[in-house]
């Protein structure tokens, strides 16, 4: 049989990498994870705490959207919200399946030093398909079995179908994992971060569960992640980079999965894509000390309430550039209250003019001032 897959090959897993490469990346990758650790460790509670509840809720939402599955925002905001002891305003009920992926997260990451065993994975299993009904075909809290057949991944239509990885055979699982869990449990040399990434990897290409491998996958790299940090709150979410990258993930590990042992261009792609994380995540929580600043320094001016909701916009994941339009659409109002709105803040010094102006004029807070 022609041996195309990586647990195919005769040193399997005898992992390989360009360790002269991999030790300058994970030198620049510490320190941006040390500047960012530094900076919120100067903040007050209440940005801690709000940082780590957007981190975790989005760690939830993306990871699983990755896997094309969409989680209701409202129902993961209130669960992580109820395990952090926060009073956010809003708060639902959340569906079982929301609160057992919601629990996992926190489990992985609030328990990161604890080790990872077989009982524990098969515990995360459960968490992730607690709503199945009983007639679920899926072998659940249990490593994959003979029922299942062949597990591939795959895509296209119907008839069209094409392989892009195709998993150990079921019979293999239980030592492959025995092999996977005591190198988690027992390699103390290797630096966190860098075995997030070889875990990760390793993990998603034994594929030991039916379903949810990926998710699991992703999870281990962040207790991992949680181990290299060494605090327990979570202040950048990669699933969240993965999910803006997902095509250039899936293909790095098609490609890894598909290659030899030397696996420096997946450790690459890995240590890029979380450099790229702490990147956006300095952004973001730039963007929360201007928003606590602004509101602090503003507390006297009077806002509408549309004005408020946009400046709050603003400050968050604003899509695209901010328009008369656009202003009026958000708010329900004609475009014209839309204008006056904008001229006010524009006089308040809280919104400025973009340069290039014309039909497409378009604002943006005013954040030199801050």
């Amino acid at each position: 049989m022609r041996k195309i897959y990586i647990y195919q090959k005769e040193d399997w897993p005898k992992f390989r990498w360009d360790k002269e490469k991999i030790a300058q990346m994970l030198i620049n990758v510490r320190y941006l994870q040390g500047e960012l650790i530094g900076k919120m460790s100067v903040f007050g509670f209440d940005l801690k705490n709000h940082t780590h509840f957007s981190n975790i809720t989005n760690n939830v939402i993306t990871s699983s959207e990755i896997e094309g599955e969409y989680l209701n925002t409202d129902q993961v905001r209130s669960s992580v919200a109820k395990r952090l002891g926060m009073d956010v305003s809003g708060l639902v009920n959340s569906e079982k399946k929301v609160e057992g992926i919601v629990e996992l997260t926190f489990d992985a990451t609030r328990n990161a030093h604890k080790p990872l065993t077989k009982k524990r994975l098969f515990s995360w299993h459960k968490l992730l398909f607690q709503d199945e009904k009983l007639n679920s075909n899926l072998c659940i809290g249990l490593w994959r079995g003979e029922k299942g057949g062949e597990m591939q991944v795959v895509s296209g239509a119907m008839g069209k179908e094409r392989v892009h990885f195709q998993a150990p055979d079921y019979s293999l699982i239980d030592s492959e994992m025995s092999k996977f869990l005591e190198w988690i449990n027992n390699e103390k040399d290797l630096d966190n971060i860098l075995k997030a990434a070889i875990a990760h990897l390793w993990f998603v290409t034994i594929h030991p569960f039916d379903d949810g491998n990926g998710r699991i996958a992703r999870a281990i790299a962040d207790m991992l992640l949680a181990r290299a940090d060494n605090i327990s709150q979570r202040f950048y979410s990669m699933s969240s980079q993965i999910l803006i990258e997902r095509k250039g993930y899936y293909n790095i590990l098609e490609s890894t999965q598909k290659g030899d042992l030397d696996i420096t261009n997946w450790i690459e792609w890995f240590l890029n894509c979380l450099k790229r994380t702490f990147t956006q995540t300095d952004t973001n929580i730039n963007k929360l000390i201007y928003k606590s600043k602004f509101w602090e320094n503003n507390k006297n001016i009077v806002f509408n309430e549309r004005q408020t909701k946009i400046i709050n916009l603003l400050f968050s994941n604003f899509e695209g550039k901010l328009t008369t339009s656009k202003w009026a659409k958000i708010n329900k109002c004609s475009q014209d209250t839309a204008l006056r709105d904008i001229n006010d803040l524009i006089e308040k010094k809280v919104l400025k003019k973009e340069e290039q102006g014309g039909r497409s004029t378009s604002y943006d807070l005013n954040l030199v001032l801050y």
